[in-house]
């Protein structure tokens, strides 16, 4: 049968994998780069570094793993949502496109408010307006960069401009598309009104595509740079959290994806344009034709375990440190901790929310700190998980976890517990380059649906149940709840 290619162009990487027929992972090309902290809040990266690291993964893996250009049938696109990427009418890169995590443009999300309406903007596309979506960074160069403004002729997402260079295609798929504010949920589609509203020309936005349907080939140019073979398709595939969700079979209403890394995000997979009605769990379109999602996010899970390490503990390894949390009962002891070391998304969006110990006695040492931490961030996602049901999405059965920090036992417990769904885990650990992976195959035709690539190569092997202390912990979760209201203007003091 071939191979396919699963390209993620991420913050920090660009990583080529290629995949067999049978789902099998036989290679894995990884380039680095970095990005521009221009200013405080700012983050900036110049779009010749994806498609560099792009051509460098591709070579890599194709010359490690000896497979010939031929064998590759189609190819697959993710990488980092949100990104603004302004090109002029020759497809010239205008500025550096403004990054997923960038935080200048608080105004510009009052602004759309105003424009939109703020409970329009919600019904519309699903989201409220916060800094790390694409249509606030064009309202930012709308009112600060006019030069800029005037030459815009494209707008794409950072993936997306791999795939220009690839193909030479405006593309972008739905997924992804609904992630920039300006999407019509329900229809799938660019929203003319919230176009209108802020002044974005619609002729800017590319073409829309499902995520396994073929957007374009490869060029010859682009050929005869990255090794692969001229004509070989590229299918739309989708932002990484939702190939993500692919890669590891959260594609069918009532299957939902943990993702425990440095942010943690719970994903659930929706037959129906499901929103949160103030806007405090994201609801976008899935990479899988005919679905929808809702996203919870929160900036700081596995990441709050490392700062942690890193500031009390630098010589402990994280196993270590993690194994003597299990001697300290349920609930630390009655301490707590919030993990808002980043500010918080879901379920507060507030940029100036704070971490904090809470309940700190004399009886409180590093193993009770360290449970604490583990246990508050499976609060915070219990937190974005009850929006969601709470917005009509059916209690999970099972989560599918992902991510560095779901190698604990410990944590994976705590997450069965305070959930109170069954943690599993897959056979694949390369999450939403595997999920692009998976779209190139129903693309290329191995499989007729996403849904049925997934069934066929991705297996999901229970890993915790909840246990008896899932009822303590309920009890608990009550209380930290009650903990952000009441710090919420110390915080904003600060």
């Amino acid at each position: 049968m071939g191979h396919v290619l699963g390209i993620d162009a991420s913050t920090t990487a660009t990583k080529a994998i290629l995949v067999d027929g049978a789902g099998a992972v036989i290679g894995v090309g990884v380039a680095s780069y970095g990005f521009h902290v221009p200013r405080p809040l700012w983050s900036e990266q110049e779009p010749a570094l994806w498609w560099d690291g792009a051509v460098a993964a591709i070579r890599s893996v194709l010359a490690s793993t000896g497979v010939p250009a031929g064998d590759v049938v189609a190819i697959g696109l993710t990488g980092q949502m949100h990104g603004a990427v302004l090109l002029d009418g020759a497809g010239e890169v205008l500025r550096p496109a403004i990054l997923w995590n960038d935080q200048r443009t608080g105004p510009e999300c009052d602004a759309i408010r105003r424009a939109v309406g703020a409970e329009r903007l919600v019904e519309i596309t699903g989201n409220d307006a916060l800094t790390g979506f694409t249509a606030p960074k064009l309202v930012w160069v709308r009112d600060h960069e006019p030069e800029v403004w005037r030459r815009i002729a494209h707008v794409l997402l950072p993936k997306d401009y791999v795939r220009l260079r690839l193909t030479g295609e405006y593309a972008v798929d739905k997924a992804d598309g609904a992630g920039t504010l300006l999407f019509d949920l329900a229809a799938r589609d660019w929203s003319r009104e919230v176009l209108d509203a802020l002044e974005i020309d619609p002729a800017w936005m590319p073409r829309t595509w499902e995520g396994p349907e073929v957007t374009g080939v490869v060029s010859g140019e682009a050929a005869a740079i990255t090794g692969l073979r001229p004509g070989t398709p590229v299918v739309a595939g989708g932002g990484d959290q939702a190939a993500n969700a692919v890669g590891v079979g959260a594609v069918a209403p009532g299957t939902m994806a943990l993702s425990l890394g440095t942010s943690g995000v719970v994903f659930a997979t929706t037959d129906r344009p499901l929103f949160e009605p103030h806007g405090r769990v994201h609801a976008f379109c899935h990479a899988v034709p005919g679905r929808w999602h809702f996203m919870s996010v929160m900036l700081s899970a596995a990441g709050s375990l490392r700062w942690f390490r890193d500031a009390l503990a630098p010589e402990a390894e994280f196993a270590d440190l993690v194994a003597i949390a299990g001697d300290v009962p349920v609930g630390s002891e009655g301490l707590f901790f919030l993990p808002y070391l980043s500010g918080e998304r879901s379920p507060h969006p507030d940029p100036l929310a704070r971490g904090a110990f809470v309940g700190l006695t004399l009886v409180h040492d590093r193993r009770h700190l360290t449970r604490a931490v583990l246990e508050g961030v499976a609060f915070g996602l219990r937190d974005g998980l009850d929006l969601m049901v709470e917005a009509g999405m059916p209690a999970p059965a099972q989560i599918r976890a992902s991510g560095g920090g779901t190698v604990s036992p410990l944590w994976r417990q705590i997450l069965a517990d305070v959930l109170e769904a069954e943690i599993a885990t897959v056979n694949t650990s390369e999450g939403a380059a595997y999920g692009a992976a998976l779209l190139a195959m129903v693309g290329a035709g191995w499989f007729a649906t996403v849904e049925a690539a997934a069934a066929a190569l991705v297996t999901a092997t229970p890993t915790a149940a909840p246990g008896p202390d899932a009822g303590a912990y309920r009890e608990a979760h009550a209380i930290y709840r009650d903990l952000y209201p009441a710090l919420a203007p110390t915080f904003h003091r600060l």
